[in-house]
């Protein structure tokens, strides 16, 4: 399984960026799936989720970006995307892509929740 993350890059804050994760190896639809990120000397932080496609209501989302952040996906692509508007600078960090090998009842928000991780891709907000 491989997972490719893009669409990193620099933005001022208030705007608007969106990642994406083309996934190899498994079709998106069928996995759950999420969006984490990090930067230096912290852990690394949930961010949202999909679940895969037929086990209900679909995406949950960390508070800090509630509202802000929507995941979606394009099963014709094979792609998750993360889109996120009204960027905030403590929205800086590197966003991987990850994909849960088992599905788990409730939200799958930990990183030990996920199998399979994207190498990572670097948002910066400016303030």
């Amino acid at each position: 399984v491989q997972l490719q993350a893009s669409g990193g890059g620099s933005v001022q804050a208030g705007g608007s960026l969106r990642l994406s994760c083309l996934a190899s190896g498994r079709t998106v639809s069928r996995y759950t799936m999420a969006w984490f990120r990090q930067t230096p000397g912290e852990e690394r932080e949930f961010v949202g989720t999909m679940r895969r496609s037929g086990s209900g209501s679909g995406t949950y989302y960390a508070d800090s970006v509630k509202g802000r952040f929507t995941i979606s996906r394009d099963t014709s692509k094979n792609t998750v995307y993360l889109q996120m508007n009204s960027l905030k600078f403590e929205d800086t960090g590197v966003y991987y892509c990850a994909v849960a090998e088992r599905h788990m009842a409730g939200w799958m928000t930990r990183p030990a929740d996920y199998t399979y991780w994207g190498q990572g891709t670097l948002v910066t907000v400016s303030s």
